[in-house]
């Protein structure tokens, strides 16, 4: 799938709105087939990605916790990891 749609439940911290909306905006950009936005294009986006990322948000609050360990973080959480000085 996209590159910013990754499981969002059960991380910690917890999905930022951030997230939540890039996310929301690669699926709609995805199904409607949309690589950038035009005039006639920008409208209906931004509509359809302001209901997907308030129904994503209420959907994260509502499902339980997991009962599974978290899942990896996003790829946008992932910094570069400090390596210990060898000396």
């Amino acid at each position: 799938m996209g590159r910013n749609i990754h499981v969002l439940r059960g991380l910690n911290p917890p999905a930022t709105e951030q997230e939540i909306f890039a996310a929301a905006q690669e699926y709609v950009r995805t199904i409607g087939g949309v690589s950038g936005l035009t005039t006639n294009t920008k409208a209906a986006v931004d509509k359809a990605v302001a209901v997907i990322a308030a129904a994503t948000t209420e959907l994260l609050a509502e499902l339980p916790q997991r009962g599974l360990p978290a899942p990896p973080e996003p790829p946008e959480r992932r910094g570069i990891r400090e390596v210990p000085d060898a000396s």
